[in-house]
């Protein structure tokens, strides 16, 4: 029986105490009312998502465990299952160090691009650790391994790891609700806590992200940190396919536009006319927080009405302030700045009937907001980051026929899907005030020509949209993975083991750097160890064996290496090869005189680019830059592939682009054409090949229809299997041996 299960830092509800009882709320932010919106009862069948049972939520429920009895926590319990939720209790303590410690003190500043602001705490981190241990346990309680798991943000980006650790089949979506900020920031954070957010993250099948600019900050992160490469967001860990996606939240628009004709808000529109008289005015609708740029809109604001006396007593700015955090001094310092800034343009521009800025702290219900929405004639949003912000796009939402002009921040997300709207630099006060002055005079039908271009957009791509899209995605990744598994050796294992046990003649194709030795940043550093020399050793003193170690390495170097009498070898991919006790034999007449004009392209790249080196073999030159900056050394590698391509057009040469390598080589040659050596023997009855880069794949393309290929590696590939990396052909051959 399939099953969402939703899980967050807060649950869709929260337990308060009114009068003595024990009442449910619902919580707060855009994240709980988004989610809310295609989970509720109300919401038309065709568009609620498609699982056998109700979603379940898992999520703190608002108070801290010594704040009830135990002997009531039981029927907290049962009264929130009734709600659908399962509650995640913290102590105080675990609260502080993690929610509005490491939460809100670390991550949410640096997230968003205040990073003087962050405090580098370990206990902080400590608890947050413990904290996303706590959650994973609580989901352990209530998963089945046929559920479909959707984590939301950063309070738990290290759960999706734990929950794969413990449950390595359940389908796990991850979606980050604020920024994610540039390498550039995101390494100020230490190492080890960096690794592990990272590597929390990719547990997830599917990460999901509200824009495209966050999408590849993260796929660049996983690149420099954990030297990840990605093809088009595919991430292919050791044993799996991860996804990595932009996907713009969005809202119930039927609700927001519907809304606006309705009684209660009518009633609203009503009374704020007679407040508002017949003045223009400007909405401001935001929570407490030092990134959504408040200070800087009232400062816009004031510079506004000092160049435009004209406009004075004749708008007005209603500003609306959610309180949240308040316990946090930068919240408490940020709300005493907005305090005192309101008090001071009212007190130097207000006038007997006028007050510039109707100001309140407190959050408002559904009617009135919406009323706000559809009454004021601009929607004043100006963070300085964010996720997205879904006011934005309430704001167009609730708009009809009457008009109004959406002035939006372009550090917001929504900005990207919101093109109609009039953006500016919120750090720009000048700018933004223009903006201001200029709204105020668009003809209204300029404005209902953007709304119905945004509202059409908002729409199609709604929050059930976007959950469906979600969802649907992480299907396909899930299909992805089964194909994968098909492929994998693990199915097949038994049954190449029992071929080789009983073949009477076998032939050994096994490439050496990242099939038998694991890649390293220098390759001077990949000499053989002890266990895998004795492995071959093994398996070439059956007479039944043929070995062939096939590598790209120069042939001094692997003979060096693997000094065992009764091995075979191709080296330089091809160019050279060698039988068991025989002499090295070059497969093709070459010339190396071409060198002399490549050698110098090479030494220019290698002294642009530090960590990158020259290798030099005899028929062939290769261009290292494993150990270089990976982002830097994909650029300068395609470059360089493309220059040397042009360059040697009219020789008879290869440029090939590796793992961290491009390599120029006669053309002609490769381990598959001097593999065939062996191969066009007759009466080997078992024939197994092994490698893990594109070289490999010539090989595998020269294979007889019966042999086992097996690709190191998930990426793509000729062969027919794969495996997770060079210790699965190591115990495949240590099996081998015993056979």
């Amino acid at each position: 029986m399939s099953r969402l299960v939703i899980v967050s830092n807060r649950l869709p509800l929260t337990i308060a105490s009114e009068e003595g009882r024990t009442v449910f709320l619902p919580s707060a932010g855009g994240l709980a009312t988004g989610l809310r919106s295609f989970l509720t009862p109300s919401t038309p069948a065709d568009r609620k998502l498609s699982f056998d049972q109700p979603p379940l939520w898992i999520g703190w429920p608002g108070i801290s465990v010594h704040e009830k009895a135990t002997k009531n926590r039981d029927s907290l319990i049962k009264s929130l299952q009734k709600h659908q939720c399962w509650p995640v209790f913290l102590t105080e303590t675990q609260m502080e160090n993690f929610y509005h410690g490491f939460c809100n003190r670390t991550i949410w500043p640096l997230f968003h691009y205040f990073p003087s602001y962050v405090e580098y705490e370990k206990d902080f981190w400590i608890d947050f650790v413990r904290v996303n241990r706590i959650f994973c346990d609580a989901a352990l309680e209530i998963l089945h391994e046929d559920d479909t798991l959707w984590i939301h943000d950063y309070h738990l980006m290290l759960l999706p790891q734990m929950i794969r650790e413990r449950l390595p089949k359940v389908k796990i979506g991850f979606f980050l609700h604020i920024p994610f900020p540039t390498f550039e920031l995101f390494r100020l954070l230490p190492s080890e806590w960096r690794r592990e957010i990272l590597s929390g993250i990719l547990g997830a099948d599917l990460v999901g992200f509200h824009t495209n600019d966050y999408t590849q900050y993260f796929l660049r992160c996983a690149l420099r940190i954990l030297g990840l490469e990605h093809e088009m967001g595919r991430l292919m860990l050791k044993d799996r396919l991860v996804l990595v996606e932009t996907f713009p939240m969005g809202i119930d628009f039927a609700r927001f536009h519907h809304a606006a004709q309705e009684k209660p808000v009518l009633e609203e529109i009503a009374r704020f006319k007679k407040e508002f008289k017949k003045r223009k005015t400007i909405l401001s609708v935001d929570r407490l927080d030092y990134s959504k740029g408040i200070i800087n809109r009232l400062q816009s604001f004031e510079l506004f009405i000092e160049k435009n006396p004209d406009w004075r007593e004749k708008v007005q700015l209603v500003m609306v302030v959610v309180p949240s955090r308040v316990g946090v001094a930068h919240y408490a310092r940020t709300k005493k700045q907005i305090d005192e800034a309101v008090g001071m343009i009212n007190g130097k521009y207000a006038s007997l009937t006028w007050t510039p800025i109707l100001y309140q702290f407190r959050s408002l219900d559904f009617p009135s907001l919406v009323a706000l929405y559809s009454l004021c004639d601009i929607g004043l949003v100006t963070p300085l980051r964010d996720g997205m912000n879904l006011i934005a796009k309430e704001y167009v939402a609730s708009k009809s026929k009457n008009g109004g002009v959406l002035i939006l921040s372009e550090r917001a997300g929504a900005a990207e899907e919101l093109g109609e709207a009039t953006t500016i630099n919120p750090l720009d006060i000048e700018e933004t005030a223009d903006a201001i002055q200029k709204a105020l005079s668009i003809p209204k039908s300029e404005q209902v020509k953007r709304l119905k271009a945004m509202q059409t957009r908002l729409q199609r791509y709604d929050v059930f949209r976007w959950a469906e899209d979600f969802l649907r995605h992480l299907n396909m990744v899930q299909e992805a993975q089964k194909t994968m598994d098909v492929r994998n050796l693990g199915s097949s294992r038994e049954e190449l083991l029992s071929h080789f046990r009983g073949a009477k003649k076998r032939l050994l194709l096994l490439d050496y750097d990242g099939t038998l030795v694991p890649i390293v940043k220098h390759y001077a550093k990949a000499a053989p160890d002890k266990e895998i020399v004795a492995l071959i050793e093994t398996l070439c003193s059956d007479d039944r064996n043929s070995v062939v170690i096939v590598t790209g390495r120069d042939r001094r170097t692997i003979a060096d290496w693997v000094k065992i009498g009764g091995c075979n070898f191709i080296a330089e991919h091809g160019a050279w090869l060698k039988e068991r006790r025989g002499e090295w034999i070059k497969t093709k007449t070459l010339s190396a005189a071409w060198k002399e004009k490549i050698l110098p392209v090479l030494e220019t790249y290698s002294d642009r680019l530090p960590g990158s080196f020259i290798e030099k073999k005899e028929f062939s030159l290769t261009w290292h830059f494993r150990g270089a900056d990976p982002e830097l050394g994909v650029l300068r590698a395609t470059e360089l592939r493309d220059y040397l391509i042009n360059f040697t057009a009219n020789q008879d040469l290869q440029v090939l682009q590796g793992k961290k390598v491009v390599e120029i080589r006669a053309a002609g040659i490769n381990k598959g054409v001097t593999a065939a050596h062996w191969l066009e023997e007759k009466g080997f009855d078992f024939v197994l090949a092994a490698g893990d880069d594109w070289t490999d794949e010539d090989l595998f393309k020269v294979l007889p229809n019966n042999a086992y290929s097996i690709k190191v590696g998930r990426s793509s590939s000729q062969a027919k299997f794969n495996v997770g990396g060079y210790q699965e052909i190591r115990r495949l051959l240590a099996e081998m041996a015993k056979l």
